[in-house]
């Protein structure tokens, strides 16, 4: 049995994933660390409020068998690059550090389709970056995911998300933009535990998240 630390709960993905990992029998605890209570509970899961800026107050929290790295925020809810920035690669980092250190063995992170650090649009130059970073702390396996547009039940609306689903899916029946279409987040959940179970450092694109997700 083991236990897996998950950062990134209370997102769209991060909820996918903690229900499917307290439902897998190969797991007998979820510790969840979280800037706001997801109000979700389950026997297995260990629920932690925390604040990310204070590492010294959970570090000891990020002890288990597996990390699973799904924060993130938009730029509208954070204001500025600096705050997002903030968000999806320092914190993420930083937990990430931690782990390496405290002997945690596998790290599954949430990328982004397109991620590259020397690409010119910023959040997927930060993406990129971040993949980079991690891959060089020492994890016994490294995988990063990384899915399309996100498609799923999010807690607060996002219009434009909805209308930009709509014309991608659109798109994707004329057979265009094939390599960007859209993936749910029960899949892209699904996807990273079976990516944990892997023997091997993996980067995955688009089309093998799909297939990882079977």
């Amino acid at each position: 049995m083991k236990k897996a630390v998950v950062i990134g709960g209370t997102g769209m993905v991060g909820n996918e994933l903690i229900k499917q990992l307290v439902n897998n029998k190969n797991y007998s605890e979820v510790v969840s660390l979280v800037r706001r209570r997801s109000g979700f509970t389950h026997p297995k899961l260990n629920e932690q409020l925390i604040d990310f800026d204070k590492p010294e107050e959970y570090k000891l929290l990020i002890d288990g068998d597996v990390l699973f790295s799904a924060l993130g925020t938009t730029r509208a809810n954070a204001k500025t690059k600096d705050a997002q920035y903030r968000v999806d690669f320092e914190y993420q980092f930083q937990v990430a550090q931690i782990a390496a250190q405290q002997g945690v063995k596998r790290y599954v992170l949430v990328s982004s389709a397109g991620a590259n650090a020397s690409s010119g649009n910023f959040y997927l130059r930060m993406k990129g970056q971040l993949d980079d970073a991690v891959a060089t702390l020492g994890f016994e396996t490294t995988s990063i995911i990384r899915p399309g547009q996100l498609d799923g039940n999010r807690k607060e609306k996002r219009l434009g998300e909805k209308i930009s689903l709509k014309i991608m899916y659109f798109l994707n029946t004329l057979g265009l933009f094939r390599k960007y279409r859209p993936i749910q987040a029960s899949e892209v959940a699904l996807a990273l535990m079976n990516a944990a179970e892997k023997q091997k450092t993996s980067i995955y694109t688009l089309s093998e998240v799909f297939e990882l997700a079977r």
